[in-house]
């Protein structure tokens, strides 16, 4: 009998799926393994499998697992999935290769002045509280040409917008709603999806999926 598919192997069939049937190439899609709360012993399975791009929550948690981690595979790209604290700006500036919750003016003006004094300019996800929820981060949809403007004019690279939307709810209209302002604003990015639903966040644009739950079982 054949061995089963690791979970890696199996996440990224059916990402091949989903864009089979959205008519785009698996290519266009980037899978985000978040790794935050698994220890490093978690990980390096998923980096001896070839997976390169990684999501982790908390600037702290990151700077203890992955130093290590990226010496051995320097090739890691890391990505900021997670509220981000203004006064962690340049901690997270120099440790992560891609931010994907950029979500007010203030977070705008402490980036700036990490990446300038950092000499780096990292990429960023505009987060929008596409559910219009008040418990959750994220720029209201109103305020995202403001907030545009202000990274434009800080020179902050935006890769294009990110998205969680409300829970227990079809997210399907919110990840077509999140590629419709990506596109009213020229933005080539959609960070949507996630364990449970990133097939149809595929359908509907998503250029990166955050799946944690798929890959590595339920959070320890």
């Amino acid at each position: 009998m054949e061995n089963p598919e690791t979970p890696l192997e199996q996440v990224r069939a059916n990402i091949a799926k989903a864009c089979t049937v959205a008519r785009r190439k698996p290519e266009e899609v980037t899978l985000v393994a978040v790794s935050k709360t698994h220890p490093a012993e978690a990980i390096e399975p998923l980096l001896r499998q070839g997976q390169r791009a990684f999501g982790e929550n908390r600037v702290q948690e990151a700077q203890g697992k992955w130093p290590a981690l990226r010496e051995a595979n320097p090739a890691v790209q890391l990505h900021l999935i997670g509220q981000l604290q203004s006064n962690k700006a340049d901690e997270a500036v120099a440790l992560f290769d891609v931010i994907h919750s950029l979500d007010r003016p203030s977070l705008v003006k402490a980036l700036a002045r990490a990446m300038d004094k950092a000499d780096k300019r990292v990429p960023c996800f505009v987060q929008i509280n596409i559910g219009g929820e008040a418990q959750k981060g994220g720029c209201p949809i109103g305020d995202l040409p403001e907030l545009l403007k202000q990274a434009g004019e800080a020179e902050i690279p935006v890769a294009g917008l990110m998205c969680i939307p409300p829970l227990e709810i079809e997210p399907a209209p919110f990840f077509a709603l999140l590629d419709k302002l990506a596109r009213d604003h020229g933005l080539a990015g959609r960070s949507m999806g996630m364990s449970g639903d990133y097939e149809t966040a595929i359908m509907l644009g998503a250029t990166h999926v955050r799946v944690g739950t798929a890959l590595f079982g339920e959070r320890m």
